[in-house]
């Protein structure tokens, strides 16, 4: 009787890359990379704001030796602010491929499609909500009491 060969956990990454590997491929990403580690590459502040959607190559004889052109998916009121960061975003870029494989930036002011979702804030502390209650004039509508002492403390959290 012969025993099964065995058998090892192969890592996601490889099954995954081998199922979104082409849909990258079609937008022009060798990998997922540039896709997965956006914030570590620009920053969390302008990852919050901006995605990258493709990557453009040119066509023709120089396509192989000429850099492309990276499409962000940008927020409407944060346009202006990416705009005015894309030398910094495509130096960012660059160093993460370790070439100068970008050298120009085209936005498109949409929708974020990964948009993280925002965390509640923690209510405010107890002892603050009464210390702040305290203070306050008389006031005859306790809920509006409540509600002015909640966010005072909320306004004087450190």
């Amino acid at each position: 009787m012969d025993k099964p060969a065995k058998t090892y956990p192969r890592p996601l990454a490889d099954l995954i890359r081998s199922c979104l590997g082409p849909a990258f491929a079609r937008q022009g990403f060798a990998s997922a990379d540039i896709i997965t580690h956006w914030p570590e590459i620009v920053g969390p502040d302008v990852a919050a704001h901006a995605e990258p959607i493709k990557l453009q190559w040119r066509h023709g004889r120089e396509a192989q030796t000429e850099p492309g052109t990276l499409v962000l998916r940008v927020e409407g009121p944060a346009a202006i602010e990416i705009q005015h960061l894309s030398a910094v975003i495509l130096e960012r870029v660059n160093r993460f491929f370790g070439w100068r494989a970008v050298d120009r930036l085209a936005l498109r002011q949409a929708p974020l499609a990964r948009r993280a979702a925002a965390k509640p804030a923690a209510p405010p502390n107890s002892e603050a909500v009464a210390r702040i209650a305290a203070q306050l004039p008389a006031i005859a509508d306790e809920d509006l009491r409540a509600a002015l002492a909640r966010l005072g403390a909320a306004i004087k959290r450190p």
